[in-house]
């Protein structure tokens, strides 16, 4: 049901992605990452094409805490903030964080790769249907996300949403 990728630049640290539908506690979550309750990043799936987005987006929080570069407070909201195409993080967590009305919810965990993450504890706070990751198509609203990240229908003859999406994301310091 969920999915642990090890981080190719950082092999000591894992990415733990789990996908739920038919929330019906968002705004509690949605109050316990704010006050530090809950340990994890919080993202709206509908503004998600993959969990390789969402890896990309940890990968690079990861980097930019190891360096003391983060432009957030936190590792979590670095992973949220990461996900957006522009710089403005007020915009990321209005985007792709999750909103009290939501009825689906990825959690996002970030820990070492020895370390036991009490997945079955965060997944006991989310009342709703965890469903496999490999289902976040079935919640992803590509119109939207297509017009959040201008993803022209000339790219897509070349390439795939997600290629423009994580290209956006990876470049976004740059440009």
């Amino acid at each position: 049901m969920h999915l642990t990728q090890e981080l190719e630049l950082f092999p000591d640290h894992c990415v733990t992605q789990m996908l739920f539908k038919e929330v019906k506690n968002a705004a509690e979550l949605r109050q316990s990452a704010v006050e530090g309750k809950l340990n994890g990043a919080l993202i709206n799936p509908t503004m998600l094409v993959c969990d390789f987005q969402v890896l990309v987006a940890a990968n690079k929080a990861v980097h930019l805490q190891k360096t003391g570069k983060m432009k957030t407070r936190s590792l979590y909201s670095e992973i949220i903030f990461n996900l957006s195409p522009t710089n403005n993080i007020s915009e990321a967590f209005k985007r792709f964080g999750i909103s009290d009305g939501d009825d689906a919810v990825m959690v996002v965990l970030v820990h070492n790769k020895d370390e036991s993450q009490p997945l079955s504890d965060i997944a006991a706070k989310v009342d709703g249907l965890q469903v496999p990751v490999e289902d976040m198509s079935s919640l992803s609203d590509t119109a939207k996300i297509k017009k959040l990240y201008k993803v022209t229908p000339q790219e897509e003859k070349c390439g795939t949403l997600l290629d423009a999406v994580v290209c956006r994301m990876a470049t976004k310091d740059v440009m």
